[in-house]
């Protein structure tokens, strides 16, 4: 049987689906990651999975065997830690396995982060938007952890939910703009009714609040091709949507022999 090669070391419950988990390598040092990219998580099929968990979609036969999942890392690489941002999926393999774990429980983590949803090739002067749903605000959170906020351009985050709670980072997002003049979070959520306290703030979709300019709104300007650069992570068919309506004004998704503006990554 594989060894589970970190410990957890803290577990933060957002909401009732929602967990930031902090993940500590056990007699090894995670290399030096670029904000955006990601590292697989794994637990044995044996695993027991949390009480809220249904009917696993998926027979696991070998119970020795590592489920595996990648997910994007929300630390900056200056912490000796790694956290992750992650949904209950109540059918799944691996959330209600990973839901189960206790502070102290050992967790398989990779050896290194990859993918290319970073920041590395823009330069310091484009604008940067940063659209989420759900757990897709991990990667800007290192973004921000990092070194992002110190760029010449304009900085925003327009981050859609369910429902507040589900918002994670709402904390620490809205003290970054309140610490940064480049810098704006937009949250918006789309059950209002549910919220015990009422809710003031966009319930519309991202799409949406896209459609209806609040770029030139917020920064008295419409993004360009030449000035701006997305990304786009969480629901595909918000990544989708937006793909489609970012094309409209000229702007290209970018692909490994392409350079585009548009940098997407769908759950």
């Amino acid at each position: 049987m594989q060894e589970l090669n970190s410990i957890i070391t803290q577990i933060i419950q957002v909401s009732p689906i929602m967990k930031i988990i902090r993940v500590k390598p056990d007699g090894w040092e995670f290399p030096e990651y670029k904000a955006g990219q990601f590292v697989a998580l794994a637990l044995h099929a044996n695993a027991e999975r949390c009480a809220e968990a249904t009917d696993e979609h998926v027979e696991q036969e070998d119970p020795e065997k590592l489920i595996k999942r990648a997910y994007s890392i929300a630390s900056s690489s200056t912490q000796d830690y790694v956290e992750f941002y992650i949904t209950l999926v109540h059918s799944g393999s691996l959330t209600p396995r990973i839901f189960n774990l206790q502070n102290g429980d050992r967790i398989w983590m990779g050896k290194k982060a990859v993918g290319m949803f970073t920041l590395d090739e823009i330069s310091n002067d484009q604008n940067i938007v940063l659209i989420a749903t759900g757990t897709g605000v991990a990667p800007y959170m290192s973004m921000l952890r990092s070194n992002a906020l110190k760029r010449k351009g304009k900085m925003m985050v327009i981050h859609g939910a369910a429902n507040s709670w589900d918002l994670g980072y709402s904390s620490e997002l809205e003290l970054l703009e309140s610490m940064f003049d480049n810098f704006l979070y937009y949250p918006t959520i789309t059950e209002p009714e549910k919220e015990p306290a009422g809710w003031n703030g966009d319930t519309r979709f991202i799409g949406d609040i896209w459609d209806d300019d609040i770029a030139m709104k917020k920064w008295g300007f419409k993004p360009e091709p030449d000035n701006t650069h997305f990304f786009l992570c969480g629901n595909p068919n918000m990544v989708k949507g937006m793909v489609a309506t970012l094309e409209k004004d000229g702007f290209k998704e970018q692909k490994r022999k392409e350079p585009g503006e548009i940098h997407s990554e769908e759950f």
